[in-house]
């Protein structure tokens, strides 16, 4: 899942060297950890927030696959 939430936002911001996605594993969840440089932040979250909703959507679905609760924070 890591993997998924970095090929997402680096295809969605200008500087995805900035890109860097934490993972923190628990018994049944997935804590995953969303930088990108400030200038990007706008780009990942979109709009009234449609695009993050949209990466925490796919996400919870392989979350779902996995057998697993995933939850996105998108932080500075």
């Amino acid at each position: 899942m890591r993997e998924l939430v970095e090929v997402l936002a680096k295809a969605l911001v200008d500087q995805p060297q900035a890109v860097e996605v934490r993972q923190i594993v628990g018994d049944k969840s997935v804590i995953l950890e969303l930088r990108v440089a400030p200038e990007d932040m706008g780009k990942v979250i979109g709009k009234q927030g449609r695009i993050a909703k949209a990466i925490r959507t796919v996400v919870k679905a392989a979350a779902i696959r996995a057998g697993k609760r995933a939850v996105v924070e998108i932080i500075q």
